[in-house]
């Protein structure tokens, strides 16, 4: 049976740390043993001096009443891969948290009672030692003037970029619930000192709550290995590159752990302008609408309160599909499926041609059926020469992400002028084709700043909507097919048939 306690590895990375790691050791409360099923895990990352052999001297001593485990790295992984090592420890061997422990002593383990206190109550996902909530307090604890303003201005500019409000996020004395680890790719981060930024970011992306609570600043003669200015240019890096992650203007697979949203859950862009909110305009009052590829429903619903008939028809139904007038099951792949000859004023494939394994297939598809019913269609798909993306190729980027124009489920991507020739290909005649802006409000909120982005954003699309238009809006009008013309032809000719006859016998009783 296993113990009711929880379970808790103090993990120590340790360096060149011959002379301080019995310190570290001894200082560690053994009244967590009253409340943890607490163990020690100390990695000893190469050092050429005798860490290893004092760090399993201290551990095997009588009077440390934890069970020590001493590991060496043969090569040397770095500060963050050290923690990697460390981290799938904790998973491997099912421990509840892990306290993250410098073998330099530069963190108080006497704090480790305070410090995972509020994990064990379930109040946090991590647990942050934070030098900074102290005012003043670093300074008296002999850190350096140079390293606290790098610290302040590095935390400032990343709390910006990243929308957090940490105190410090800096510090290398943490407490990590083991099952928030597990849902983290830290796997994939740094193997050098900015592994901390990245964790942290991780942990924001995820939406773990962190808690900051105070710790006291030592620094001795213990030597520091942290190059300031790499430093500080890997973590503004990270940083930036989380920010334009969730812009979707970047992607990288370590920061690709926010919680699973499925697509009743992404937010509604008929709240701003953008390329559902401007069909919903074009659609005239009461009008029947096909909505292909319907998703949520979200653009079928508001086209409900202007007095439309709305036909829906996606692989499945959408939080809001219910309120639509009939609903049909298909997936596009397969082609259209029979509308058992409803007749539709417009035809809408919003997002849809993009996702396709075939699109000249599905435009063919579209032209026949609206064609037959004289539909106007209105398609939208994503830019690929927005300006982004020639950026991006200009540095040698071509991301594919989450969301976005390089959203890793489209199979085909346009720019006005191949969507033009495939339309006409298909045979479409395109009435109207506009750029469609830059969804801000994604990133920034329904703010301000984003109206007024999003206004600078219109006056460049008046400007070329090749090159500043985030999304294309096409509304075009299916060419007669050959069977619609044939099937007219002999409609008309029926119709014509009978008077052509009389007027025939007609002629011939006159020459009689």
């Amino acid at each position: 049976m296993r113990n009711s306690k929880p379970r808790l590895l103090v993990f120590i990375v340790a360096y060149h740390a011959e002379r301080t790691i019995e310190k570290v050791v001894r200082r560690i409360p053994q009244s967590l043993l009253h409340t943890y099923d607490a163990e020690i895990l100390i990695i000893d990352d190469s050092s050429t001096d005798e860490t290893f052999s004092e760090s399993v001297r201290i551990g095997t001593h009588p009077d440390i009443p934890f069970k020590v485990t001493v590991l060496y790295n043969a090569v040397n992984q770095g500060y963050g891969g050290n923690q990697k090592i460390g981290y799938h420890y904790a998973i491997e061997n099912k421990f509840d948290f892990v306290a993250l422990l410098h073998g330099d002593g530069q963190y108080a383990p006497e704090l480790l009672g305070t410090l995972t206190e509020p994990l064990r109550k379930g109040e946090a996902d991590a647990v942050f030692g934070s030098r900074m909530m102290d005012p003043g307090g670093a300074l008296k604890g002999g850190m350096p003037l140079y390293k606290y303003v790098g610290n302040r201005i590095l935390t400032t500019v990343q709390n910006l970029l990243l929308g957090s409000c940490l105190s410090e996020l800096h510090s290398g004395y943490r407490v990590y619930s083991v099952d928030s680890l597990r849902a983290l790719p830290f796997q994939r981060n740094s193997n050098v000192f900015h592994f901390d930024t990245e964790i942290i970011i991780q942990l924001i992306i995820a939406g773990k709550r962190i808690k900051e609570l105070p710790i006291p600043t030592y620094y001795g003669d213990e030597i520091c290995y942290v190059d300031g200015m790499r430093y500080a240019f890997d973590v503004l890096k990270a940083s930036m590159q989380a920010r334009l992650q969730r812009a979707n203007l970047f992607y990288d697979r370590r920061f690709d752990c926010a919680p699973h949203l499925d697509g009743q859950n992404y937010p509604s862009k008929l709240e701003f302008d953008s390329s559902h909110s401007r069909v919903v305009e074009l659609v005239r009052e009461g009008a029947n609408v096909l909505d292909l590829a319907s998703g949520m429903g979200g653009v079928g619903a508001a086209l409900k309160k202007k007095g439309c008939t709305v036909f829906g028809c996606d692989k499945q139904r959408g939080s809001l599909t219910h309120e639509f007038d009939q609903f049909f099951l298909a997936d596009l792949d397969d082609g259209l499926p029979e509308f058992h000859g409803r007749s539709f004023d417009y035809i809408l494939a919003l997002d849809v041609i993009e996702h396709l394994r075939s699109p000249e297939d599905f435009l063919d598809q579209l032209r026949v059926l609206g064609a037959r019913t004289s539909a106007q269609v209105i398609l939208t798909t994503a830019n690929i020469s927005f300006i982004a993306m020639r950026l991006s190729l200009l540095i040698g980027r071509f991301e594919y992400g989450k969301r976005g124009i390089l959203d890793i489920t489209h199979t085909r991507l346009f720019t006005f002028n191949t969507l033009r020739r495939a339309m006409a290909s298909a045979g479409f005649d395109i009435e109207k084709a506009e750029g469609v802006v830059v969804p801000i409000p994604f990133v920034f909120g329904n703010s301000a700043l984003s109206r007024a982005l999003m206004v600078f954003n219109r006056l460049l699309i008046r400007l070329s909507p090749k090159l500043f238009g985030f999304q294309m809006l096409i509304v075009a009008r299916p060419r007669p097919t050959l069977e619609n013309l044939l099937e007219g032809a002999n409609a008309s000719a029926e119709r014509k048939t009978p008077l052509a006859m009389a007027q025939a016998k007609e002629q011939l009783r006159r020459r009689a």
